[in-house]
């Protein structure tokens, strides 16, 4: 199996377009789209320093602090929004936030 065809199957055959629209249609109240618009950045920010803890042993709790509070947003705005988080029905949802994420910088979410 190739790369792009491992790629589609992992997409369960549909298009990151089509994943998106899914995650903006339980993300509508402003409050929630806020608290992602914010959280999803601080969580992918929070990786690189996790990983950077292997070497600097202090990054440690700025790592662990970035990753709690980026998700402690993201559930504040499915709490206000009255939903679940989208991933808690499939995983790849969260895979699919930071692709949203990107897409509404761009006006396109």
């Amino acid at each position: 199996m190739e790369w792009r065809e491992y790629g589609v199957a992992m997409l369960g055959g549909r298009s990151w377009e089509s994943w998106i629209a899914e995650y903006s249609e339980s993300h509508q109240h402003p409050l929630n789209r806020l608290t992602h618009t914010f959280g999803i950045p601080i969580i992918i920010l929070s990786l690189p320093v996790l990983v950077a803890t292997i070497v600097w042993h202090r990054l440690l709790w700025v790592g662990v602090g970035l990753f709690c509070f980026g998700w402690l947003l993201q559930f504040v705005g499915h709490a206000i929004e009255g939903k679940p988080p989208e991933f808690l029905k499939d995983w790849r949802f969260l895979l699919v936030g930071s692709r949203w994420w990107a897409a509404k910088m761009r006006g396109k979410a």
